[in-house]
């Protein structure tokens, strides 16, 4: 029997990369699974693929009333949610020189703002043994060039997970971050047409870094969420969890 039959869940940023492949993951596990993105085409194929189970909900999580009518949707549908994963997300990189307010408000605006946002919304819907997941970045604990305004938003979104497992233990609820490394994804792709290189060559030049010496695959970060949302992690809460080939971690 799989370990998520008769569950619902919910994952943001479900269009594609990390998103996707939780969705797919907790789908095959046997829940009921809400996916929220932006791109609505692209996010209707998501769930289409992933079968009857898979319901797919646009939806910006920076605006409180788009996150609304998702609660709406699962109210309606007469489903609480066992789990939530807040993995909507978007990088843009710059110098401390070049960043503009624009820049800055936009990535706090998706990261941080709608990892709050999501979890906020979801409390009426949370079960008493709840599980809800963060994604953070393997960035926050470095220096990257480029990539402050990303890091600080993730370093907020860890930083809140310990708040918010304080917070909701009195109801059961379990709170958790996962940190993934470099993961190949379209997200990296793009990064790749932005930086004028081939995606092998990004790719080769990430892998360098991890002691494992190859990208994650998005299944890998499934994998450990598939974890956190079930009972064998019933216990842990509070915590990060890496997946990042020991990238920040050797």
């Amino acid at each position: 029997m799989s370990t998520m039959n008769g569950k619902t869940a919910l994952v943001t940023g479900a269009s594609s990369g990390i998103g996707r492949a939780i969705a797919r993951r907790f789908a095959d596990d046997g829940a009921r699974v809400y996916l929220t993105g932006r791109r609505a085409d692209e996010l209707e194929a998501a769930a289409k693929d992933m079968g009857p189970n898979a319901i797919a909900l646009p939806c910006d999580v920076s605006q409180a009333a788009d996150l609304d009518r998702v609660m709406d949707v699962i109210r309606s549908d007469g489903r609480r949610l066992d789990t939530v994963v807040a993995n909507a997300g978007l990088g843009d990189g710059s110098f401390l020189s070049d960043v503009t307010e624009e820049q800055f408000d936009h990535v706090f605006g998706v990261n941080t703002k709608g990892s709050l946002l999501t979890v906020q919304k979801s409390l009426p819907l949370l079960t008493g043994s709840a599980s809800v997941i963060l994604l953070a970045s393997s960035t926050i604990h470095q220096g990257a060039d480029r990539m402050g305004v990303y890091s600080a938003s993730k370093a907020a979104v860890r930083s809140l997970g310990r708040t918010w497992a304080a917070e909701l233990a009195p109801r059961g609820v379990r709170v958790n971050v996962i940190t993934p490394g470099p993961i190949a994804t379209p997200a990296i792709e793009r990064m790749a047409d932005g930086l004028g290189l081939s995606i092998q060559d990004l790719h080769g030049a990430m892998a360098a870094n991890v002691p494992l010496r190859r990208m994650g695959r998005p299944e890998e970060v499934a994998a450990l969420a598939a974890f956190l949302a079930g009972s064998e992690s019933s216990f842990i809460t509070g915590a990060e969890h890496f997946v990042d080939g020991g990238q920040v971690q050797v």
